[in-house]
């Protein structure tokens, strides 16, 4: 059974009637009668699923078995309302590929969806989304080495829209045309797709697989395929691999969502029952065993090392335990020691940590075990190096673990892991009314790929508070030591240095026999919150009302703090906090910008009050509490999702951390650390470099959104974290949100302790209001950057200046139907027509808490030869969307998908904190919510002709290319040169 993966769920509509564009009658697509299912499996017998299992089922799933080898499961859920969601797995990805076909799981996917028995020539995407299904989110499929899933959420289902998308499944299935036309549309998109996968981080990835399952298939058998298998593949060849694995023996379908089960049940049955395999069953190929080499040690089967160097990338250091992945009956015992193997994880992971924090040889370390692919049950330890010194962080980290090989740990060790788990599993209790359709069914795909049973929130919790008995020293250590047991230990160093360490080093190094470290067990230590200092002389509460929307009301304090709260029963057991104060980004000035950055890792582990960051961890053990910290464009945010019996305590650290912060020096030194050691990786792909500088060159080289440079850290001090952060944490009104299950009385008297008993706000500096965002000149030639990656890959953006502010906002929510509109038009010109990027995308951003600083962009990964083209067609879009009103059929492939997203997203309480959060001291935003859907799902030809004109017409798109070290930007045929201004940092 999955122990680890369950989360979200149910909700009931909760969009008041005010706030929703009148709907039309419902038109309920016609359905002929859908036959009643024949072949669920009920009474004595046992579900496909549970075969060999004593597991207790999951009663609200229900399961069938066709004659034609074809498994189903379905059930009813209603989260959110009126979506279903449909998975059809199929028993096959690169694993099973000859060597002549690599690649072709992957490709063949993408054929799947080209054209089939009802869908023309590239009609599946638009159809899908006429349905209301957002390409990418929405309507996808993934393959792995172990198998192939197409996945599809169907908004606003009724019966015969799930008919209908039923049919179309059942044919791109069954009956994709797989044509020499089709062949030649995706092989150039599955192309580009490599390309942009192509960096030294995957080759890095590669070269571990290599070494890692060295003898075994999966050491080099990529989804992705290689350029020769691909560029073989004709339409008779993944016609063959089609019908070798394509077959109903192969093939699971998974559908949870708002209908009856037995009707869902009836459609696989109408739409699957009748296929037949062509040719004779396959059986599944051997995965293969790790094997140690000949010669290697009984003791220590150290086999195959590694020593690979990249110049740009960090060091790290892998090193595997193996064993043979066995096929295995999920039973309760076999689920006991996965339990008491993740315990036994946990607290070296712990150990390991600790050490890390007081400043050790490594930046992190960690142990964890997986059976990758059904291809080993493995443990794997990988680690940092600080240093070029990797033989002590290997040795340090080595002798943590003979730590945990030689001595049992406490009970007080076990009880601090078992009391995480215990508490991970009694919400996921709490919480299983608000689970996800599509968390559901992608659960039992995942069960099936790893051939494991799937089991209710109730089974999980109750193995394992019965099993709390076995969790003991001396299993503990039993497990522990049968982790570190295996057929073959294999390791790959990397390294930015040439000869800083060969293989042969290496291997000696895993050899050699290192002494037990103790010093970083964790002493026993009771830390309660009744023992912490008060925030302050608790506050008292000047005004209470409703703010008209829902049961949601403003609470304002004497300090001027505001809460708006909602206590609500919709998600039990969940509870969202998020606190915003002071002036984020604007804060900061040129000179202090990489505080920054360092901001966001160190500022919490720097502590509060008394408590350090082990503190923290001590006291929020068992309980369910969060400490997120994000600097946004004009405010800064604490966020948690905690429940009602945490709620006072989540308050409080949240206040602490404004009214008493703690300076720890080592949190600020890991942090500068960690950003050195990434520096340079950045400049190892297209990505990489957008993701280092696309910020500082959209904001006209602001220093604040530049990331710091090596020089830059060197010269950070925690003292200057310190000078940087303290008046910051006193600046600006609080606004706390309190969303949830909760009671609210309760919920405001721990307010009047926590952050109404706060010292009154400084107030922010007016040097800090006046920062504005700058948006570079248009008319400037193109911004040229460079990476040190594969000669191939490139990247292209070009951006407009929008707006800001809440005044807009129907404004900015037409906006994103514009962008949407660009998207669409961009996929299908750069993805579709030429093939000449996988995944070009269009962002519209719209900062809420500022009035300027919005943009529009667009940006593709591309060759370097195509940029020019890129731009080119971002131009002629643009132009398009100006001159030439958009059908009322391109129109509701975006209004439609778009209306979808956002009913689904308002059945659940964080989408109402985000709409409303600021509305304390901004009340418009309460009044924008009444024009939410109708902004996000209606409009016209002509108003979006408008919005096009107005943002792409008044100034041409600013431009950044990517390009690698020592090209230069290629021109445009046909047309005017692109200048190459090229800008490095």
């Amino acid at each position: 059974m999955n122990l680890f993966s369950r989360a979200a769920g149910p909700l009931a509509l909760l969009l008041p009637f005010a706030l929703v564009a009148t709907p039309l009658p419902a038109q309920e697509a016609p359905v002929s009668a859908v036959p009643a299912p024949r072949y669920l499996q009920t009474g004595d017998q046992t579900p496909w699923i549970y075969r060999g299992s004593d597991v207790p089922r999951d009663k609200e799933w229900l399961f069938g078995e066709l004659p034609n080898g074809v498994r189903y499961a379905v059930r009813h859920n209603g989260v959110p309302p009126d979506q279903v969601s449909i998975r059809v797995r199929i028993d096959a990805g690169s694993l099973y590929e000859t060597d002549a076909e690599q690649g072709y799981a992957h490709l063949l996917e993408h054929m799947t969806f080209r054209q089939s028995k009802y869908l023309g020539d590239g009609e599946a995407i638009p159809k899908f989304q006429s349905l209301g299904a957002t390409f990418g989110s929405d309507t996808n499929a993934q393959t792995t080495p172990t198998q192939t899933v197409y996945e599809l959420d169907v908004p606003n289902a009724d019966n015969g829209k799930i008919a209908e998308v039923m049919k179309l499944l059942s044919g791109m299935i069954q009956e994709p045309t797989l044509s020499a036309k089709g062949l030649s549309e995706d092989l150039p998109i599955v192309l580009a797709e490599k390309r942009e996968r192509g960096s030294q981080a995957e080759r890095v990835s590669q070269a571990t697989r290599e070494t890692l399952f060295h003898g075994q298939p999966l050491a080099n058998r990529l989804p992705i395929g290689t350029e020769k298998t691909l560029n073989a593949a004709t339409p008779a060849s993944m016609r063959a691999f089609h019908n070798r694995w394509y077959r109903p023996e192969n093939t699971v379908v998974v559908i949870a969502g708002d209908a009856d089960p037995q009707m869902l049940a009836g459609l696989v049955e109408q739409w699957f029952g009748n296929w037949k395999g062509k040719g004779p069953k396959v059986p599944a190929p051997s995965f293969g065993e790790p094997v140690a080499p000949a010669g290697a040690s009984p003791d220590r089967p150290v086999g195959e090392t590694r020593v690979l160097v990249e110049p740009d990338l960090p060091r790290t250091l892998t090193y595997a335990v193996l064993r043979p992945w066995h096929q295995v009956n999920d039973t309760i015992v076999y689920n006991q020691g996965i339990l008491l193997d993740a315990v036994a994880q946990a607290i070296i992971n712990r150990r390991l940590e600790a050490r890390a924090r007081a400043g050790g040889s490594y930046l992190y370390a960690q142990v964890q075990d997986d059976k990758p692919s059904r291809s080993a049950d493995a443990t794997f330890v990988s680690f940092a190096p600080l240093t070029e010194d990797w033989q002590t962080a290997l040795t340090d980290v080595r002798s943590v673990i003979a730590d945990a090989l030689a001595e049992p740990p406490t009970q007080e060790e076990i009880d601090r892991e078992a009391a995480e788990l215990d508490v991970a599993f009694a919400s996921q209790v709490e919480q299983r009314s608000v689970l996800a359709g599509s968390k559901l069914a992608d659960d039992v795909v995942n069960a099936v790929d790893i051939r494991e049973a799937v089991a209710a929130p109730e089974t999980v919790l109750h193995v394992f508070r019965t099993m709390k008995d076995q969790l003991t020293p001396a299993n503990v250590l039993e497990h522990t030591r049968a982790l570190f047991k295996g057929r073959v230990e294999r390791g790959i160093y990397l390294t930015p240095k040439e000869g800083e360490a060969t293989a042969e080093a290496l291997r000696d190094a895993l050899l050699k026999p290192v002494q037990a470290d103790s010093s970083s067990r964790l002493a026993a230590k009771t830390i309660s919150f009744s023992e912490l200092p008060p925030v302050g002389k608790p506050g008292t509460v000047t005004a209470q009302a409703p703010i008209g929307v829902l049961d949601i009301e403003k609470v304002s304090f004497a300090n001027s703090v505001n809460a708006l709260m909602w206590a609500n029963d919709a998600e039990p057991g969940r509870v969202t906090v998020k606190v915003r104060f002071g002036s984020g980004y604007r804060a900061f000035d040129a000179k202090d910008a990489v505080y920054a950055s360092l901001g966001q890792k160190a500022l919490v582990p720097s502590g509060v009050g008394p408590l350090d960051i082990e503190d923290l961890d001590r006291i929020s053990n068992g309980r369910k509490m969060g400490f997120d910290f994000k600097i946004d464009d004009a405010v800064f945010t604490f966020t948690a999702q905690t429940r009602e019996a945490d709620l006072a305590d989540q308050l409080y650290l949240f206040a602490a951390k404004l009214a008493n912060p703690r300076w720890d020096a080592n949190p600020v030194k890991r942090a500068i650390a960690a950003d050195k050691l990434a520096y340079e990786t950045y400049s190892t792909s297209p990505e990489g470099v957008l993701q280092r500088d696309l910020a500082y060159y959209q904001r006209n080289k602001d220093a604040r959104f530049a990331t710091p440079t090596p020089a830059q850290l060197d010269a950070a001090t925690p003292e200057g974290f310190r000078k940087a952060w303290e008046p910051l944490l006193k600046q600006g009104p609080v606004e706390i949100l309190i969303f949830g299950d909760y009671d609210k009385a309760k919920a405001i008297e721990a307010l009047t302790r926590t952050f109404g008993a706060l010292p009154a706000r400084e107030a922010i500096p007016a040097a800090a209001l006046a920062r504005t965002e700058d948006f570079p000149p248009s008319s400037q030639p193109t911004t040229v950057l460079h990476h040190r990656g594969d000669a191939d890959q490139a990247a292209a953006v070009i951006s407009w200046s929008t707006g800001g502010g809440v005044a807009n906002l129907p404004e900015s929510r037409q906006l994103q139907i514009l962008a949407n509109l660009f998207n669409n038009r961009l996929l299908d010109e750069m993805r579709e027509r030429t093939g000449a990027s996988y995944s070009p995308q269009v962002v519209s951003d719209w900062p809420e808490d500022l009035n300027q600083g919005g943009t529009i962009t667009a940006l593709g990964q591309l060759k370097p030869g195509d940029v020019p083209t890129f731009f080119a067609a971002a131009d002629k879009i643009v132009h398009d969307l100006q001159t030439t009103p958009a059908s009322a059929e391109e129109l509701e492939r975006v209004t439609e998908p778009l209306k979808q997203m956002i009913t689904r997203a308002s059945t659940g309480n964080t989408f109402w904190l985000w709409q409303l959060e600021g509305a304390t001291t901004d009340p418009r935003r309460i009044a924008m919510l009444r024009s939410l859907l109708t902004d996000y799902s209606r409009t016209t030809p002509q108003a979006m002709q408008a919005l096009a004109r107005k943002y792409f017409g008044a100034e041409p798109g600013w431009k950044l290319a990517v390009i690698p070290d020592g090209q230069k930007l290629a021109t445009r045929k046909g047309g005017a040169d692109d200048d190459g201004n090229v800008a490095s940092r």
